[in-house]
């Protein structure tokens, strides 16, 4: 609210001068500001060509409404919003729309794609589709081409976006896929956390070590070697400060498992079924799982149609549900589904973006406002940076979040015990009362005595002699969480 009564400050202050008050574009631009803090909020996936950033669209979706192939859709920004009804439109680069039609594949494919016909991709800025995902009600997400092609101006539409050249972010938060971590994903991680985060760090940025069931050749243990990888990326990224998580995640069996047909369980139970030793030799590599064999209960055609589903991990893990017992087609899309990775990631996005949105969004309006004003001074400048800076620097939900990314990166004095508290309270694992404290039991005395604990704790170990600034700099932000926590519940005992 603060924000937003900043905004219509700041556009009454525009209006009436005599300079700006006949510049419409400028009220235009205040009050698209400030109709973003009541959109949902924008998260970009980004990464580098072929990284799965379409497919983990889907996955997160729960349809598949992303173009996954190399089409023309897949080299222009597509923004994903919650709508009635499905709709594509297309905003040319000289400010024209039209819309795209939207084809359907048959009942089993259920495949969607977008009909361009005579529409020139490289005269296409974004596309803007509307879906009636429940997925999409609380957040609007971006598809972006890959960093690294080799397609002039295909790279650059996503840096557009991404590193805008007026500073001015147009998402919220960023899930950066990683198929490698060399020094250009780095450089681009750390442009990408300046700027959504802001000159002191990343506010919401995490990264995906993705399809991740490819690490492993597919093996069986393939998530498990994925799991290693993204423990190696985070020990990297620590050092940098530049997102909040990595995790690993198969995207194609994540959509898979949430689109699970029964044809398709039918299909694998009848594979389960044949002699272990036969299988296993069916299964040593793609191309001996898709060749005729007449000892094989399903044709080539359909093999060929589960491994372009499934993936080979997702082959082979379904054979070892089945065969431990597994036996409908619910049961294995929810085993499949955890194996995937996919509800780890939307628990980290939940942690760090979800429960964070408002204040994501706020900071996101902050810094356009702040561009704005300094690219059309006015007498009025000083005092409108005047509050804005110290609302950026002083409110304590994004002091928690830059804290969050730094304790990463930053040495301290904390011991193990201490940093796994500090991250708790500060909210690293959510940012409801009981997480904060770390509570598990439901006694309404516990939560009180807890916080007024806590904030002593933290008083305690800031006023430690061989602090260093930082370490104490983290120790008042645990007081000032703790002591929230503490006014929280006097309230809610008071009322």
């Amino acid at each position: 609210e603060r924000v937003r009564a900043m905004l219509d400050a700041t556009l009454r202050v525009y209006q009436s001068d005599p300079v700006y008050r006949h510049r419409p574009d400028l009220a235009d631009q205040l009050n698209g500001i400030s109709a973003r803090l009541n959109e949902p909020m924008r998260i970009a996936l980004a990464g580098t060509l072929k990284s799965g950033k379409s497919t983990l669209v889907n996955a997160l979706v729960g349809e598949p409404i992303a173009p996954t192939d190399a089409t023309e859709a897949t080299r222009i920004v597509t923004w994903f919003r919650h709508g009635p009804t499905p709709k594509a439109t297309a905003n040319h680069a000289g400010g024209l729309r039209s819309n795209v039609p939207i084809v359907r594949g048959d009942s089993e494919s259920r495949g969607l794609t977008f009909a361009f016909g005579a529409l020139d991709p490289d005269d296409v800025a974004d596309i803007d589709v509307e879906w009636p995902a429940p997925e999409l009600l609380d957040a609007t997400i971006v598809d972006t081409p890959g960093t690294s092609s080799l397609t002039r101006g295909v790279s650059e539409r996503t840096l557009r976006l991404l590193i805008p050249s007026d500073g001015v972010p147009r998402v919220d938060a960023v899930v950066f896929l990683l198929r490698t971590l060399n020094a250009a994903d780095l450089a681009l991680l750390k442009q990408i956390g300046e700027l959504v985060g802001g000159s002191c760090g990343a506010l919401g940025v995490i990264g995906v070590a993705s399809r991740a069931d490819e690490i492993g050749a597919g093996r069986i243990d393939a998530m498990l070697s994925a799991r290693d990888v993204a423990k190696r990326f985070t020990a990297e990224l620590e050092r940098t400060g530049v997102c909040q998580a990595v995790v690993p995640v198969s995207g194609l069996l994540a959509l898979t498992a949430r689109t699970l047909r029964q044809s398709e369980f039918a299909a694998l139970a009848k594979l389960a079924a044949v002699d272990p030793a036969e299988l296993n030799k069916a299964m040593l590599s793609a191309d001996r799982f898709v060749r005729a064999d007449p000892g094989l209960p399903v044709d080539a055609a359909t093999r060929a149609a589960l491994l372009d589903r499934f993936g080979m991990f997702g082959v082979r893990i379904s054979m070892a549900l089945l065969r431990s017992g597994v036996d409908d087609a619910a049961t294995l899309a929810a085993d499949l589904l955890d194996r995937s990775g996919l509800p780890a990631l939307r628990a980290e996005i939940d942690q760090h973006f979800a429960q964070r949105s408002d204040m994501l969004k706020s900071h996101t309006a902050l810094v356009a406002l702040r561009r704005l004003v300094e690219g059309n001074p006015i007498a009025a400048a000083p005092r409108i940076f005047a509050d804005i800076e110290p609302l950026m620097a002083d409110t304590h939900a994004f002091e928690e979040l830059r804290l969050l990314s730094q304790l990463r990166s930053r040495s301290t004095t904390f011991n193990d015990d201490e940093m796994a508290s500090l991250r708790r309270i500060i909210g690293g694992s959510g940012t409801d009362a009981a997480k904060r404290l770390g509570l598990t039991d439901r006694d309404p005395h516990d939560g009180p005595r807890a916080a007024f604990a806590a904030a002593q704790r933290w008083r305690r170990r800031g006023e430690h002699p061989l602090n260093d600034p930082f370490t104490t700099r983290a120790c008042r932000a645990a007081v000032r969480s703790a002591e929230a926590l503490v006014a929280q519940y006097n309230g809610r005992n008071s009322g």
